[in-house]
């Protein structure tokens, strides 16, 4: 009984020596490790976008010295990244006790998790004495309306108010401007009472261009598309398949189209197809499959390469860059891609950027692409937007009936003390520029409206103004006129500028505002709430409300009467 006792305590002194030292060991292999491997966190936020971070995970494997391993929610190994999603990352079977979640922190604001927007600053009121002259150049780009709509559709309100550009919100939306009768575009000008300052006056200035049968017009037509591994999810490449094929089902046998792809390089998947062809386009187009890292620049080259390659004079000749902007290989900042698009410009072949996607979305890069590419930028987040952009707008979207389109108001001291532009912040222009037929400004397609709003504060005639006396009052016979609106363009195929010019004067103010004038200023008042703009005055959504419930246009128009479906979503959240 002794020994049988005797027995069991020593058993049990071994097996806790045992397991002390299994211990001990452990820790020291664990304190080895850890003075091995820490995890870092490094901050790559580009300037343009204030509050995206790239988290990387940095080990040294024990077994080699020096072998770096990282992780980064940028990855492109053809799978979608969610904020939403637990995803741990284990770097080798020896290091598998070691993972990486990319859950947010319930701390860690991750809407737009890693959008890139630039950040710009609201015009402020301008002195007429002191600046008489406001420049700046058109645009019909799109992106920002579609894209605040995702954002409020998703979450009810906007997570970024530097998506929210009032002036491509505005222009989204087709307006009944009188068509033009001799020159490439018509202006329509009104001033009314100011519905956000009653204090102040409204000016609107409406151009519509003219119209064109784009069917007697060949195309020649590059389709560049991003199919890296960040285009994997099905609102970026599968849209963008379905985009394009009902694109091609409105091209015919004049037409030539040709397919380059890129992500860690370039292919070309077809060259200068007649674009009746449909049934050999739409093949390749479904064959697409996401990956890879991407090179956007290599892309670029090809397509504008070949576009040259296929050029027809008198033709349409364009590269629409389908991509959500996540540029990771080579040229990829925004200096860097302006400089090489603003090059590839004077081939004469015009850019359209077509964005797709969330979450990664680089919006900054792609109105860089197409600001300085001769082109617009339409942001697509769905088939009826698709089918808006390539099919309903295809004239004004692919068709250009002048570039270089500039603007130019001159204010009367006598009657406007000051102004302020609504919107267009990235489109000011120096006032020599006007003149200047080297200066890049934006284009407008066949049919295409664009649309501008300046805030005016008159001259109060029943304040004494002791040392403005001189500069106010009437010194020629253009005494009734407020203001003077220019526009400066060229043809598609010219390199000179020609001058329009459209005196304002009293007989364009009116109390009864058209309903262009009326909706584009409740677009406008949405877009200062939404940027909570110091300028909004006492507006308030329900305001907004009111006055497009009485417009007939809501209830005609189906995105008009979207729009205000959007704005009773905003104003219930």
């Amino acid at each position: 009984m002794k020994n049988n006792i005797l027995k069991c305590i020593l058993i049990s002194t071994l097996l806790i020596s045992a397991f002390t030292s299994c211990g001990d060991e452990a820790k020291n292999s664990m304190a080895n490790s850890s003075s091995q491997a820490e995890p870092s966190r490094s901050d790559d936020s580009k300037s343009e976008n204030s509050h995206n971070d790239e988290f990387k995970l940095e080990m040294k494997n024990s077994d080699e010295s020096d072998d770096d391993i990282s992780y980064s929610p940028d990855y492109d190994d053809g799978a979608s990244y969610s904020p939403d999603s637990n995803i741990s990352y284990s770097p080798s079977a020896n290091d598998s006790d070691i993972s990486y979640s990319t859950s947010p922190d319930s701390s860690y604001d991750y809407y737009g998790y890693d959008e890139e927007y630039s950040e710009f600053v609201e015009n402020t009121f301008k002195s007429v004495l002191a600046n008489p002259l406001s420049t700046f150049s058109s645009d019909v780009d799109t992106a920002s309306y579609s894209t605040v709509r995702r954002m409020i559709n998703d979450y009810g309100f906007v997570y970024d108010a530097n998506a929210v550009r009032i002036e491509e919100m505005i222009n989204y939306f087709d307006y009944n401007y009188a068509p033009p009768t001799d020159d490439a575009f018509s202006v329509t000008t009104e001033m009314s009472e100011c519905p956000w300052n009653t204090s102040n006056k409204l000016l609107s200035i409406g151009v519509k261009g003219k119209e064109i049968e784009t069917d007697r017009i060949p195309s020649n037509i590059v389709f560049l598309l991003d199919v890296s591994g960040s285009m994997y999810s099905d609102d970026k490449l599968p849209l963008m398949v379905e985009a394009f094929c009902m694109l091609t089902e409105n091209l015919n046998e004049n037409d030539r189209v040709s397919i380059v792809t890129y992500a860690g390089g370039d292919a070309v998947l077809l060259t200068g197809t007649p674009g009746n062809e449909y049934a050999e386009i739409s093949s390749v187009l479904h064959s697409l499959e996401a990956s890879g890292s991407t090179n956007g620049a290599a892309g670029i080259n090809t397509a504008y390469e070949l576009a040259e390659k296929y050029f027809i004079k008198g033709g349409n000749n364009r590269v629409i860059l389908a991509t959500d902007g996540d540029l990771n290989v080579g040229v990829s900042s925004v200096e860097e891609l302006e400089e090489l698009i603003t090059e590839k410009r004077e081939s004469g072949v015009y850019l359209s950027v077509l964005g797709f996607g969330t979450g990664n979305i680089k919006d900054n890069r792609m109105e860089t692409l197409a600001d300085n590419g001769n082109g617009n930028y339409a942001y697509i987040d769905s088939i009826s937007e698709a089918r808006k952009t390539l099919v309903e707008e295809m004239g004004g979207t692919l068709f250009t009936i002048a570039k270089d389109v500039k603007f130019q108001v001159e204010f009367n001291p006598q009657y406007v003390s000051e102004y302020r532009l609504v919107g267009y912040e990235n489109r000011l222009m120096n006032d020599q520029d006007f003149y200047d037929d080297t200066k890049d400004a934006g284009e407008i397609g066949s049919g295409h409206t664009v649309t501008a709003l300046y805030e005016i504060v008159p001259v109060d005639s029943e304040l004494p103004l002791k040392y403005q006396a001189d500069e106010t009052a009437p010194t020629s016979e253009f005494t009734d006129e407020w203001l003077t609106v220019s526009v400066s363009y060229k043809e598609p195929d010219s390199d000179k500028s020609s001058i329009l010019k459209f005196p304002v004067g009293k007989d364009h103010i009116t109390d009864f505002p058209s309903e262009n004038m009326q909706f584009a200023s409740c677009v406008a008042e949405f877009g200062m709430l939404l940027r909570e703009s110091e300028y909004a005055g006492n507006i308030t959504y329900d305001d907004i409300l009111t006055t497009l419930e009485g417009l007939d246009c809501t209830s005609n128009d189906k995105y008009k009467k979207e729009f205000t479906e959007l704005v009773k979503i905003v104003s219930e959240n």
